[in-house]
């Protein structure tokens, strides 16, 4: 349930009213966001650059998007990223495994372990150890790294956001993961 209430899109005027009909579907994190005309513009050009504009291969984006969500019990950001997820060609057994907390599991590759771990040290405890770090930098380009650190604290930041604000689920999220201990 909401803490504040949602914006009210048609009454958006001039520049924001603009940005608000490209954002096409009206989701409630954007309808959130919409009571900030400046934060929701650079939330969403952020969001955009890791996305589509990144070196970081998609699937290990998600896998490390997918792995903030559980560890910051963000249902909203775990329905919308399996979704995503799925898109980027993450297997279902990988995504599956995630739900159940699990990075040990045996559907996941070295690398995708080394994500998840670093994923897990930086979200717990802010600086990657050196441990985590040396393992996803054996095979990550520099730029792919500073995007996947980027990555992960975008999203602390969503989930954070969502929480804090108590963002809807949309329509569709199953009700487990709405109601879900995550």
């Amino acid at each position: 349930m909401p803490r504040i209430p949602y914006f009210d899109v048609d009454t958006a005027d001039g520049k924001h009213a603009e940005f608000l009909a490209k954002l096409g579907p009206h989701l409630n994190i954007y309808r959130m966001l919409a009571h900030s005309e400046n934060g929701l513009k650079g939330f969403t050009r952020m969001g955009n650059a890791l996305l589509h504009r990144c070196e970081l291969d998609p699937g290990l984006r998600e896998l490390a998007i997918l792995r903030v969500g559980r560890l910051s019990r963000a249902a909203y950001e775990v329905f919308q990223h399996e979704r995503i997820a799925r898109d980027a060609g993450v297997a279902e057994e990988k995504i599956a495994a995630l739900r159940d907390l699990t990075i040990e599991a045996t559907a996941f590759t070295d690398q995708e372990k080394a994500v998840l771990r670093f994923t897990d040290d930086v979200v717990r405890n802010v600086k990657a150890t050196d441990k985590s770090f040396k393992g996803v930098q054996a095979f990550l380009t520099p730029g792919a790294l500073v995007e996947l650190t980027l990555t992960i604290g975008y999203y602390m930041m969503v989930c954070r956001f969502l929480e804090t604000l108590g963002v809807d689920g949309e329509e569709g999220q199953p009700e487990w993961l709405k109601t879900a201990k995550l």
